[in-house]
């Protein structure tokens, strides 16, 4: 079963049916939106998802809703559509982070193609994000000592040097440096040094 979702969202009726009409035809789910406040009241569903988005609405345009989804902290790739595409919108959008920019009309390929990668990247993401909360609530099980002792290894130092800096006894360190590659469940430093990394911790 694919559990990804395609939104389109335009002001005309026909492209809409049409868009998702050739969505569904390869398998993919499609929900259709008329306006920019429609599709901004619908709340987000924690699964692969893009969204085929027109630039020329009634009220918020779509570079509109792109900026509203960055701001709630929406992480949802866009394929942007338009019959009316300038040079100045265009880098507008691909700087706000669209991932495609298609001038009406586009060949029903093309747009498959896009909205596949974008699936591929929305995947990607998703798996990124368990990750990082998965590393978290590892990451919240150290006590204050056991996180200082972690940023001091993930440097490379060795326990007499963390044991210096941190005015404790070096099997002191040894101890909570155990406990830390435990709770993280790292098999070497290397590992710790990845888990840190993907959380970007400071």
């Amino acid at each position: 079963m694919n559990d990804a979702i395609v939104y389109v969202v335009d002001d005309d009726e026909s492209v809409c049916r049409a868009l998702a009409r050739l969505i569904r035809s390869v398998g993919l789910t499609a929900e259709t939106f008329r306006s920019a406040k429609a599709f901004l009241d619908h709340p987000p569903v924690d699964r692969p998802a893009c969204l085929v988005l027109d630039i020329r609405l009634p009220g918020p345009s779509g570079l509109d809703v792109q900026e509203a989804l960055s701001q709630a902290g929406r992480d949802l790739p866009i394929i942007f559509i338009t019959g009316h595409g300038t040079v100045p919108t265009t880098v507008r959008a691909m700087k706000g982070g669209a991932l495609d920019f298609l001038q009406k009309p586009f060949n029903d390929q093309e747009l498959i193609d896009c909205v596949q990668r974008a699936l591929a990247r929305s995947r990607q993401r998703l798996v990124e994000r368990a990750e990082r909360t998965k590393l978290q609530g590892r990451l919240d099980t150290l006590t204050p000592r056991e996180r200082e002792v972690l940023m001091q290894v993930i440097t490379g130092k060795l326990n007499k040097q963390i044991a210096g800096d941190l005015g404790i006894a070096e099997k002191t360190i040894k101890v909570h440096r155990g406990r830390v590659m435990q709770k993280m469940q790292a098999s070497s430093v290397a590992d710790l040094v990845r888990m840190v990394e993907k959380l970007d911790v400071s």
